[in-house]
């Protein structure tokens, strides 16, 4: 059985982690660069960043910043935010990580998907997708933008079927309602996509214990759990989750 997995993400704004609920209210929590070698110590499987001002303020990617973060940690690492080129995902890669994490520009431009995942094969290109319940969509949930400023006309089910077409070799899938919350995963949006597509499903937004980890990887489907909160609390680290989640039979790497 493939061994699942804890991501660890940090949220960057001008330089610094930070962390907010719901998208909103984000306040400064620590160095990324100490904070990606710390996660690193206690075991985690992946690092995730994403510069959550880039593309609303039409930046470039924070190469330095990746550069350091490489130089420290020797795990998969996924950089999204602002990354709107196939010369932004070759900088990126060039610069350490070994995926990029495409969300609004690829909804603005979803040749950058196929293209990317053409050039520097799919395990390299994630769909980050923000989603959030909307009882107009067909699914029931409707994909935003723009660190979840901008409602788009995509159905989030629909969106996620057609970036695996178009190359996309993992969705991370943010839960809007559950995000920053602590209170669980948002479980049917995480069972429906992962139950419709052919490539992992790494579940975000809303991990607060535990607890929520082994529900939406048994029950939710997902093949990944994205932490934030609860490991940035202090409250748990990443190896306390992964001994919890052996405990209850799921596979982990120790």
């Amino acid at each position: 059985m493939l061994k699942k997995r804890i991501i660890v993400c940090l949220d960057v704004k001008d330089g610094r982690t930070t962390k907010g609920v719901k998208f909103l209210d984000n306040v400064d929590i620590g160095d990324p660069v100490e904070m990606a070698e710390e996660y690193y110590k206690q075991g985690v499987d992946e690092l995730v960043f994403y510069d959550i001002m880039a593309s609303a303020r039409g930046q470039k990617p924070f190469l330095d910043l990746i550069a350091k973060v490489a130089s420290k940690v020797f795990v998969p690492f996924c950089v999204g935010g602002g990354i709107a080129s196939i010369d932004d995902i070759r900088s990126i890669i060039s610069s350490g990580a070994e995926k990029v994490s495409l969300n609004s520009q690829a909804v603005k431009n979803p040749n950058l998907i196929s293209e990317g995942a053409r050039i520097f094969g799919s395990q390299s290109i994630v769909l980050g997708m923000d989603a959030a319940k909307d009882s107009n969509m067909p699914s029931g949930y409707r994909v935003f933008i723009n660190g979840g400023r901008i409602a788009t006309e995509l159905d989030a089910l629909d969106w996620a079927k057609r970036a695996v077409e178009l190359g996309a070799g993992e969705i991370v899938l943010n839960a809007i309602d559950t995000d920053g919350c602590r209170t669980g995963y948002e479980m049917t949006l995480t069972k429906l996509i992962a139950q419709a597509v052919s490539v992992p499903i790494i579940a975000s937004g809303g991990g607060g214990t535990p607890e929520h980890i082994a529900d939406v990887l048994t029950e939710g489907k997902a093949d990944a759990a994205l932490v934030a909160s609860m490991v940035h609390s202090g409250d748990y680290t990443v190896e306390s989750i992964k001994q919890y989640l052996q405990q209850k039979g799921i596979p982990v790497r120790l």
